[in-house]
């Protein structure tokens, strides 16, 4: 059984076999790691891809340098993502940078957390949360 990846850093799809997820498995394309223990900045067409074709959930914080909120949940966010590393990814969007995002994911304010496994949206949160409350949020993905 395996799980398939895409890159946070160039895109690329990764396969790899569950028992290897231990291991700190690396991109085929670029060398990049694949499960990071802290959020990944990402590209919107990264995470476009990422969200598409990701097999473990995809924990994506939508965020803008202005927030006040999002800058106060930032390191609780890390703290999430090395709680979890290897059960769900953790990736950032500025949203500043890539404004298509509030469209095509229906943003009305931020931060906002969501959930991406197989090609579709499975959860959503809004506002600033602790790490506790994203490690249980997260870890109810599955």
């Amino acid at each position: 059984m395996s799980v398939t990846l895409a890159c946070l850093t160039c895109g690329q799809g990764n396969r790899i076999p569950k028992a290897k997820l231990d291991a700190a498995p690396i991109c085929g394309t670029c060398g990049a790691g694949l499960l990071a223990d802290k959020p990944t900045e990402i590209a919107f067409d990264v995470l476009e891809k990422a969200a598409r074709i990701d097999t473990l959930p995809l924990v994506v914080d939508f965020w803008a340098a202005w927030c006040g909120p999002c800058k106060m949940m930032a390191p609780e966010f890390a703290k999430a993502a090395k709680t979890l590393k290897g059960r769900a990814r953790f990736a950032k969007l500025n949203t500043e940078t890539y404004p298509q995002a509030g469209g095509r994911y229906a943003i009305r304010g931020i931060p906002l957390l969501i959930a991406f496994r197989g090609g579709r949206e499975i959860k959503r949160q809004a506002g600033s949360v602790a790490s506790a409350q994203i490690v249980e949020w997260a870890s109810a993905l599955g």
